[in-house]
């Protein structure tokens, strides 16, 4: 047999590329720490999971859901909208639920890119949106993150064509942890009503954020129910990577254009862990300042750790990694193996986050306190 063209042209899924190398060391019998992939290590609030034992007992939560998310689930996140960003969303027709985030923002391309159209996609930024974009036979156009623009796009210089479809935004920033104010989203706003594009916004990251800095929301620019839409997720702030429940927000005619995608393709998020999202959005939010704590801390020690070896960062404000320029040169390859073989720490190469992610490397802070520290400690021995 013969795989699709389409496949054979993808370079392995980065992060699956790199749980085989951990799982090789591990096997040399290596005590690695792995600094790679942000998934929390932080438990999912009780009430949450109090919400999902009642509703999984629920026999009527066992029959197929709804394809476009429960009511009550489309009502909370449009409730949340209003309370946290002051947007107002219809509930049934400008708010989607998805199996994760990820899977509205691999799916969306399929909406609005035909085979040769094109994608702006940030560059460094997360693999899945240039993904997404030749899944649907699409090309990938890269737009530039500077670092001396603080990892922000100079949209007066985007490469846009006849051809361009869609523009991809990721603020707080995943890898590089940029943020970006509302005159930022704004613009970006006004960019694609210019050039009749989908501004497509992931704000995964939105509820993780330090010194003062609150995230806001693209919907908040006025003019973006036009043109944007936002895919948010419970996965970071509510610590439910594993339970697989996002949604997408804003634009009617997207949200309607994805759902028919959707609805062709899988059947929907289980009805129980939508009833247990709604508790995590209606219900208590004081975790989130614990949460936040936690990761400042480990931001911190992270920062002054490299600082007292010779970097001179600065402690992002958003998101849970720091992004970290390699030492003398050394590729991003390089220097993660590098510390993988010489420290048994694991940290995620730059690299796979497009051209520009050369020579960064992404360190994730999503390990236990005492982890972090022992790696810490063998990064500086290692290094000094």
């Amino acid at each position: 047999m013969k795989v699709a063209k389409r496949i054979e042209s993808l370079p392995p899924y980065l992060f699956a590329h790199l749980d085989e190398k951990i799982a090789a060391k591990r096997a040399e019998g290596v005590d690695v720490i792995s600094l790679g992939v942000g998934d929390p290590d932080l438990p999912t609030p009780e009430h949450v999971v109090e919400a999902i034992r009642e509703a999984v007992r629920d026999p009527a939560t066992h029959r197929y859901p709804s394809y476009s998310g429960s009511p009550d689930f489309r009502r909370a996140v449009a409730g949340w909208y209003g309370r946290r960003f002051g947007v107002e969303l219809d509930p049934d027709a400008e708010v989607m639920a998805l199996i994760g985030s990820k899977e509205g923002i691999g799916h969306i391309a399929f909406a609005f890119v035909d085979p040769g159209d094109e994608a702006l996609i940030p560059d460094p930024g997360y693999p899945v949106y240039g993904v997404s974009t030749r899944l649907a036979g699409g090309t990938p156009v890269p737009l530039l993150m500077p670092a001396e623009r603080g990892f922000l796009p100079d949209l007066t210089a985007a490469p846009v064509s006849e051809r361009t479809k869609m523009l991809w935004l990721n603020f707080p920033t995943n890898p590089t942890a940029a943020v970006a104010d509302l005159a930022t989203l704004e613009e970006a706003v006004g960019f694609a009503r210019e050039h009749g594009l989908l501004l497509a916004h992931d704000a995964a990251y939105s509820e993780i954020t330090f010194d003062g800095y609150v995230a806001p929301s693209v919907l908040q620019a006025p003019g973006a129910n036009d043109v944007a839409v936002e895919f948010g997720s419970l996965s970071k702030h509510c610590n439910m990577t594993g339970w697989r429940i996002g949604w997408a927000a804003g634009s009617a005619e997207a949200i309607r254009a994805l759902g028919v995608v959707k609805t062709n393709l899988d059947s929907g998020q289980f009805t129980a862990i939508q009833r247990a999202a709604i508790a995590a959005l209606e219900g208590p939010q004081d975790h989130l300042d614990d949460l936040r704590a936690t990761y400042q801390r480990r931001r911190d020690l992270v920062i002054d750790t490299l600082n007292g070896l010779g970097w001179s960062l600065k402690p992002p404000l958003g998101s849970c990694y720091v992004w970290v320029p390699t030492p003398g040169g050394e590729t991003s390859v390089v220097f993660a193996d590098r510390l993988l073989d010489e420290a048994g720490i694991f940290v995620a190469p730059g690299s796979g986050y497009g051209t520009r992610g050369e020579g960064y490397v992404r360190f994730s802070l999503t390990v236990p306190d005492d982890r972090l520290a022992e790696a810490m400690e063998r990064l500086a021995k290692t290094l000094a």
